[in-house]
């Protein structure tokens, strides 16, 4: 059984600029502070999937 706070919704709009603030929750739960590099993958059919840039070379590596 999952705990309730391994998930969580949450609108954000996007700025004049096409930046979006990555809400508080979602930064402590997977640890991404000030200066980290994210990784911006789109599907045109799946969406947007925002990844920190070293848990997607971590997956790389695994193959």
């Amino acid at each position: 059984m999952k705990d309730k706070n391994d998930k969580f919704i949450v609108s954000v709009k996007v700025g004049p600029k096409g930046q979006i603030t990555i809400p508080k929750e979602a930064r402590e739960m997977f640890n991404i502070a000030e200066g980290d590099t994210l990784m911006v993958m789109g599907d045109k059919n799946r969406g947007i999937a925002i990844v920190k840039s070293d848990a997607f070379y971590s997956l790389l590596d695994k193959k």
